[in-house]
């Protein structure tokens, strides 16, 4: 059988005691519009692409995820220039070498492998679906706030499925032999086979398909489903259920690097870092408005006492307290203090109640763009991953 055949069909049943590597396979492919020929080691093409000098990074190129990445970019001051639609490579102004692809998720995980990009934007699904524990695959950061979903399995609620809750009872179920194996219609071709092995389910047929895989089980062709679930709702409608131990993993937005670009592609360190001061002082005050009130008292170390009593209204290290001052008859005095601080969005309220509890007057409220600390602890941490 050719190696490429798996890849020209719709849909293929695997044995999950039989999954393995192919061997690895070099050949050669020659055109006349090149000098030379590309060495194709393993799907990787050995392009020189390490001797470019510009630094790439794959963003997704349509749906929810694309919209919301460009949206990050844009709240963080950096607007990606994309003037033609129709073309795949766009700029950041304000990142000078940096080229932005647009690409498909998968795409862009291939591409980190081999080379062709050196960072980019997908879900952590896409990532650990086509990277494949690949150790060249490094997160920078692991948590963008956005493409929040869970892979999950799911099967029906009804028939011999009915008082089935959770994995362990779908792998002792009798019914699943090496001539009727549980068939399951998945698009996860790499995690789906992975988990169900691991939870004891050796006896699994998978069909691979993309897209309205609920549909699966009511149409008898497939027993359960993995795919990504957000709400739950679609599932319900088709009267598929989640069960226990079934979640194989959570998802979200996630920016990944090529290690070996990190270390060898001169100027990516700068740039990943500053995209990634940038990502983590939005995302950080997201959830924070600042809150301004007056207070009045006798001394800044008298209100400090009264603030710090309230446990909402700590802030992120403590109040900032400024003498305002007023003139009374004739004199300039500091009779009252201003307050600012930093309050969570869903304490707001209560620390606006305990504020005035406390003397607090004339209270402002208003978001937060940025929160920059000293140094942003995901630097530090990819900075340890590389041994720098």
């Amino acid at each position: 059988m050719s190696l490429m055949q798996p890849f020209l069909h719709q849909s293929s049943s695997i044995s999950v005691g039989f999954i393995q590597s192919p061997p690895s396979v070099k050949f050669t492919v020659s055109c006349r519009c090149v000098a030379s020929p590309v060495t194709v080691v393993n799907g990787n093409a050995d392009s020189k692409s390490t001797e470019r000098s510009e630094i790439r990074i794959g963003l997704p190129s349509k749906g929810r995820m694309a919209s919301d990445t460009l949206d990050l970019f844009k709240d963080c001051q950096l607007s990606v220039r994309h003037p033609n639609p129709r073309q795949y490579v766009a700029d950041i102004p304000q990142l000078a070498n940096l080229e932005v692809w647009f690409q498909r998720p998968k795409d862009i995980v291939r591409k980190l492998v081999s080379g062709d990009l050196d960072l980019g934007i997908v879900g952590l699904d896409t990532v650990s679906e086509y990277g494949q524990g690949n150790e060249d695959l490094i997160l920078v950061h692991d948590a963008l706030a956005y493409g929040d979903c869970r892979l999950s399995l799911a099967i029906p609620k009804y028939g011999i499925f009915e008082n089935i809750n959770s994995v362990k009872e779908l792998a002792q179920m009798r019914q699943w032999t090496a001539e009727r194996p549980l068939r399951v219609a998945t698009g996860f071709t790499y995690l789906g086979p992975k988990f169900l092995k691991e939870n004891g389910l050796h006896h699994v047929a998978f069909s691979t398909a993309d897209g309205a895989l609920e549909a699966a089980p009511a149409m008898g062709i497939a027993d359960a489903i993995v795919d990504l679930v957000s709400s739950g709702t679609t599932l319900k409608e088709n009267n598929l259920k989640e069960i226990e131990g079934g979640v194989l993993l959570q998802s979200q937005a996630v920016m990944v690097a090529s290690k070996k670009s990190l270390v060898e592609r001169k100027g990516l360190l700068d740039i990943t870092h500053e995209i990634l001061e940038r990502f983590e002082a939005h995302l950080r005050a997201l959830d924070q408005f600042t809150v301004v009130a007056n207070m009045r008292g006798n001394s800044a170390e008298e209100v400090a006492e009264r603030i710090l009593s309230q446990p909402s209204l700590s802030g992120l290290q403590g109040p900032t307290i400024s003498p305002v001052f007023r003139k009374v008859d004739g004199l300039t005095t500091p009779d009252y203090y201003a307050i600012v601080i930093c309050v969570p969005k869903k304490q707001l309220y209560k620390s606006v109640q305990q504020l005035r509890a406390i003397g607090g007057s004339g209270v402002l409220v208003s978001p937060l763009t940025y929160i920059f600390d000293e140094e942003t602890p995901r630097w530090r941490e990819l900075l340890s991953k590389l041994g720098l």
